[in-house]
């Protein structure tokens, strides 16, 4: 298995005028088998907090430091705006050449494709650490660990040269379109369609519920082009569709519930001419391409659950420790007690899951069913960790300025995209009852 080497430069302490892309994390990959961790390292179970650095097998050293540097990224460039990006309704793009420059864009694309050569769980401290500091804003994740990976594996050479370098920069910002208002967990529903036009393509067709929509320079668009094949399934692909082109609109910003901070938009195609390299990957083998991916995603999202919900718990613990009613503080009462007993017990049991989920995925031996389990239960958690966690806080934690009402709105969705989890249950149950 491959093993992430780490030489740490970060642009935080601007040391005389090093340049951006000397200054940032660098990453490199050997072939030499992970070496034993040693005994000593604790799992979040009986460690101080559950989001301590140094704890979790999986992790080593290297990625400790990469952890530390991670969070202090977010602590100074995410933590003192969100407030104001929620207002806006998206980040600035100021933070997203940061991140670029601090070398957390594009962690696990090879380096010989313009990212940074990482592994996955240094990719994973990423997902998790955005958790940790309970802003929710920045696509870091969908971008890196979602888009970037249609083009690294099915792009020709000159969409990975094109494109991979100025995304792992944080210069060009991605966005993928499949869900439509009458297309959502069903992909073969989708009614956007491309029709050749000469050698080129002509997109008709609307988008909604878009992440990172408002502000993507770069659109993985999945469309019909073969309306006529056996199944629906048979005639999807993928297409590279650039903000400016002519028929490519992008409609209001939603207001969500949640994740105030991360902008999610309609986006409208009329007539759009693509040229024939703006196909991504085969034709009609778009639908393939998805289903191969959509296992990262799930979880990317379980795993972000499980994070969400080691925030929550100590952002809660700290807060019955000084919350004080009749006379003392509320931590001295056994039924806050037993249920602190119990939400610890559940987030550690879904920590082992997600990380034995984590070795399996660097493996490549993370299987669609599994991945499936760990999103629909990781977020049933998590939304079950807000709701108990809030109700701890009692009236305050309905109060928009205290971190546990962010965290719950923000949990909602969780359940919903990637997949719903009654989809996810289905396909567990497929995977249950099948003959093969």
């Amino acid at each position: 298995m491959l093993r992430s080497v780490m030489v740490i430069r970060p642009s935080f302490f601007r040391l005389g005028s090093v340049s951006a892309a000397t200054a940032r994390l660098q990453h490199s990959q050997t072939e030499s088998p992970r070496q034993p961790v040693p005994p000593s390292r604790k799992e979040t179970s009986s460690s101080k907090s559950l989001m301590d650095i140094g704890t979790r097998r999986l992790f080593n050293e290297d990625h400790d430091l990469f952890r530390q540097n991670v969070r202090r990224f977010f602590q100074e460039e995410v933590v003192p705006y969100h407030k104001e990006w929620e207002k806006a309704g998206q980040v600035s793009r100021k933070v997203w050449e940061k991140a670029g420059e601090q070398g957390l864009l594009g962690v696990m694309t090879p380096e010989e494709h313009g990212g940074i050569g990482g592994d996955l769980f240094s990719a994973a401290i990423i997902w998790e650490e955005q958790m940790y500091c309970n802003c929710s804003g920045p696509g870091f994740s969908l971008h890196s660990d979602i888009i970037m990976p249609y083009i690294v594996k099915y792009g020709t050479k000159e969409q990975i040269k094109r494109f991979i370098p100025n995304m792992t920069a944080g210069k060009c910002i991605s966005a993928i379109a499949m869900t439509e208002p009458g297309a959502g967990s069903d992909l073969q529903g989708v009614r956007t369609y491309a029709k050749r036009d000469g050698s080129d393509w002509i997109l008709n067709g609307n988008k909604v519920f878009i992440s990172n929509g408002w502000m993507a320079d770069l659109v993985v668009v999945v469309a019909v082009t073969n309306s006529e094949a056996k199944t629906a399934a048979h005639g999807i692909s993928l297409f590279l569709v650039e903000d400016g082109m002519k028929g490519f609109h992008k409609g209001r910003k939603l207001d969500k519930i949640g994740l105030k901070a991360q902008d999610t938009a309609e986006l409208f195609f009329e007539d759009v001419r693509l040229p024939a390299d703006a196909l991504l990957g085969e034709l009609n083998n778009g639908f393939y391409y998805l289903m191969n991916e959509l296992p990262q995603e799930r979880l990317l999202i379980g795993d972000m659950a499980i994070a969400s919900c080691e925030f929550m718990f100590e952002e809660t613990r700290n807060y019955v420790m000084q919350r004080k009613a009749f006379g003392k503080t509320i931590a001295h009462l056994q039924t806050v007690q037993h249920k602190l007993a119990e939400l610890k017990t559940e987030i550690c049991v879904g920590r082992a899951f997600l990380d034995n989920c984590l070795q399996l995925h660097a493996e490549k031996c993370l299987d669609p069913s599994t991945a499936s389990m760990a999103k629909y239960w990781a977020s049933d958690l998590q939304n079950k960790v807000a709701t108990q966690c809030l109700q701890l806080h009692g009236g305050w934690g309905y109060m928009w300025d205290y971190p546990i009402a962010r965290a719950f709105a923000d949990s909602r969705v969780q359940s919903i995209y990637g997949g719903t989890n009654e989809i996810m249950k289905e396909l567990i149950a497929r995977s249950i009852v099948s003959q093969k």
